[in-house]
């Protein structure tokens, strides 16, 4: 590549010293010549900020003054960061040295590529996919988000069976690379969605604007995951299933909108009695509250419906349950989905 765009690698950062103290040393050793590097800190009350302050004087701190989380924490710190591209990095990742430069390179030749996202492999089981993005992500109809290489809780060894670089449904937020010019276009992130589902949610307006996201597997990271929200928490429960009914109401089709949503409701009922079945009551309360904080907001997320033609966004979507295909057609990979399906 003969030249470098400017790329700002923006770590959002809240209370997390731990992480900071372990990853950024990989991070900082990153070999790319236009590099910024930004922590946004959004108001921690630990010493993560005088940490990195101390031990990496060339890392910019840009503080909220208080937790926007990851929505609209990014929101406000990229107001303050110039570069022509923004790779919004999570805290608990380990890259590799040359980790930036493929993905930049996928995306200058494709104009319009808005997003794209590196390989993603578990940290602590390196050969094995990582939860959040694995080898790209795709969403089904009725709005359940999956990936190349990791199906609900089933994660694939990494034998090079997703070594292509491809167009996926979505990218994933814990290393999220976009063109500048796309985000400022798009509006970034939907601020109300707080944390969990907010990189789909922009990746299809993104595609509803006539955009397309990529995956680079010639870039790999390692991610922790569940750094700030372990899987097995009723917060995330409640931000995933509202944020997920948020997400079909503002970027389907009217009509298809309506169906999916009363869809869902029933969809969303099972698993509720699956929690309670299991005595996880915490959880299974939170599946009800995001179906009453989703009809609270109706109105509001209405307003948020963009005039273009959504038709055109529902390009990727596995156009059928693959909750269905997972569980009763035993098809628990990637790839045993029918290619056919995808719309």
């Amino acid at each position: 590549m003969n030249h470098y765009p400017k790329v700002a690698v923006v770590i959002l950062n809240w209370n997390g010293r731990f992480f900071l103290e372990k990853f950024l040393p990989s991070v900082y050793n990153t070999d790319y010549p236009n590099i910024e590097f930004v922590v946004g800190d959004n108001g921690s009350t630990d010493d993560s900020v005088a940490f990195v302050t101390t031990n990496y004087p060339a890392i910019r701190i840009v503080r909220n003054d208080r937790n926007l989380g990851f929505a609209g924490g990014y929101n406000e710190i990229l107001k303050h960061v110039e570069a022509d591209y923004f790779v919004l990095l999570n805290s608990d990742v380990e890259v590799t040295p040359h980790w930036i430069t493929p993905v930049i390179e996928l995306l200058e030749s494709q104009p319009d590529m808005a997003a794209a996202q590196p390989k993603i492999r578990s940290y602590y089981q390196r050969e094995y996919f990582e939860h959040a993005g694995a080898g790209g992500g795709f969403i089904d109809y009725y709005g359940f988000p999956f990936c190349r290489g990791r199906m609900l809780h089933v994660v694939e060894k990494d034998n090079g069976q997703y070594d292509d670089a491809c167009e996926v449904f979505w990218a994933s937020g814990a290393a999220f690379f976009i063109k500048r010019a796309c985000w400022e276009k798009s509006g970034g992130f939907d601020a109300d969605f707080f944390a969990h589902m907010e990189e789909v949610d922009l990746c299809w307006r993104l595609k509803l604007l006539g955009y397309r996201i990529g995956y680079c597997p010639h870039s790999i990271v390692y991610h922790v995951g569940g750094g700030t929200l372990a899987a097995a928490n009723p917060t995330k429960t409640y931000l995933n299933f509202r944020n997920s009914l948020f997400m079909m109401q503002k970027n389907l089709p009217l009509i298809d909108a309506c169906w999916v949503v009363f869809a869902r409701m029933w969809i969303d009922l099972v698993a509720l009695i699956h929690f309670m079945v299991q005595g996880k009551f915490s959880d299974a309360w939170a599946i009800s509250r995001s179906h009453q904080r989703f009809f609270l907001d109706f109105f509001k997320t209405a307003r948020k419906r963009r005039r273009y033609e959504q038709s055109i966004g529902k390009k990727g979507i596995y156009n059928g349950s693959f909750v269905w295909a997972f569980y009763i057609q035993r098809k628990t990979l990637f790839k045993l989905l029918n290619p056919k399906k995808f719309l």
